[in-house]
């Protein structure tokens, strides 16, 4: 239960939401983000993401919250942080005057859950324990099963319209981010190195893997349609490896407001495991793959953190292909060529500009560089995966100040 206090307190936070949600620019935004997601002629998009250093309280930290009780704290926070954003970032992000309930959906697994071996350090990186250790062990993988808490859900949906059903667009959602990850989920399963190995020295292993991960996660998708779970993510849903969803090509036509299809969505893939291999060994042993389960969906996203310069053909092929990451190792003039105006060039900067000496002549470069590179194209900066700011949160706003300065001066 909720503090009388808290809820005060969380009422307030809301009532700010909904006064920066109101605010004109956010209406502009949303516009820019439409014409921008249908390749329309708009200048370079900025998002932001802390997300690491956000989850480090390097820029809000949980201690500053005002509620005393958990739940309460958790729920402020994320308020706050829609606040923080707003008035730090001069990025492209909208604000909705909405608070998303989702819906208790879970699954049964896939059998077998993956090993690691911690790291001695607080925030070291963790080391493979594989435990698929030859074709047998494939056996020992299920096919996942979806199940939906209706009453969780009910009972999470009417405390937050009590709480802020009038100030607030409480909204209730099920499926709306669907990503496939099956070179990761494998990694984590049979160990990297190993699946590097595999593709020389035991290549049909490697195919039955990924032929049973496609029918399950096909299967996955296949109950999320038949128990209605799918919901739509035509607006500020995080899509792909990061941007948004707004978009009037979607849902499609036909479309049942009570019944939504993957035809009506934005899905992604992506496999960062196959960045140090050739194109042939990425199409043979997983795009394949994510090629038949994306077919569905209206629009697609491809790639995260690998340099996809080299394979850019290959996702051309994707059906409905739209977004696509161009990483901080590929080469921005390359993939600018290739792109052109016919999908979105979603480029991920360097997070690393944000710790060591902060260089604004570098970065007024670096940024401008790519501004430069990809005239003509449909351009996203996305800065992500910054896992710290080495306590300086001032950092994403200098960067996002930059990054608007290029755009104003140079588009």
């Amino acid at each position: 239960m909720i503090s009388q206090s808290d809820k005060r307190i969380l009422r307030n936070a809301a009532m700010k939401v909904a006064e920066i949600a109101s605010l004109p620019i956010q209406a502009e935004r949303r516009e820019l983000w439409k014409k921008h997601n249908g390749l329309g002629p708009v200048r370079p998009m900025i998002l932001i993401f802390p997300e690491g250093s956000f989850s480090s309280g390097e820029l809000l930290p949980h201690a500053t919250m005002q509620c005393e009780g958990e739940t309460a704290r958790n729920i402020e926070w994320e308020l706050r942080s829609h606040i923080y954003e707003f008035e730090h970032f001069c990025d492209d992000k909208v604000v909705e005057k909405e608070w998303v309930v989702k819906k208790a959906i879970s699954t049964s697994g896939w059998g077998i859950s993956a090993q690691h071996i911690s790291s001695t350090e607080a925030r070291g990186a963790w080391k493979f324990d594989p435990v698929i250790k030859d074709a047998a062990d494939l056996k020992k993988m299920k096919m996942p099963d979806v199940y939906y808490d209706e009453k969780t859900t009910q009972e999470k949906l009417s405390e937050a319209q009590d709480l802020f059903g009038d100030i607030l667009d409480v909204r209730l959602k099920g499926v709306a981010h669907i990503s496939f990850h099956l070179m990761s989920q494998y990694a984590d399963l049979r160990g990297l190195a190993e699946v590097m190995m595999d593709m020389y020295e035991n290549p049909q292993m490697l195919h039955d893997a990924m032929a049973f991960l496609e029918e399950g996660h096909r299967g996955i998708v296949r109950q999320y349609v038949d128990m209605n779970l799918l919901s739509l993510n035509n607006n500020g849903t995080y899509q792909s490896s990061g941007g948004n969803g707004y978009t009037d090509e979607l849902p499609a036509p036909g479309f049942d407001p009570e019944r939504v299809r993957p035809c009506d969505i934005w899905a992604s893939a992506e496999a960062q495991e196959m960045a140090q291999v050739s194109p042939q060994m990425h199409a043979e042993f997983v795009l394949a793959c994510e090629k038949r389960l994306l077919e569905p969906f209206g629009l697609n996203g491809y790639g995260c953190c690998e340099d996809l310069t080299h394979k850019l053909d290959d996702v051309f092929t994707i059906p409905n292909i739209r977004r696509i990451s161009i990483s901080p190792w590929a080469n921005v003039a390359a993939c600018a060529e290739k792109l052109q105006d016919r999908y979105i060039f979603s480029w991920k900067p360097k997070p690393q500009h944000l710790v060591g000496a902060f260089d604004p002549d570098m970065l007024r470069e670096y940024i401008g560089h790519t501004i430069d590179a990809a005239k003509g194209c449909v351009l996203e900066m996305i800065l992500k995966d910054t896992h710290t700011c080495e306590g300086h949160p001032e950092r994403f706003d200098r960067w996002a100040r930059i990054a608007r300065e290029l755009v104003e001066a140079k588009c």
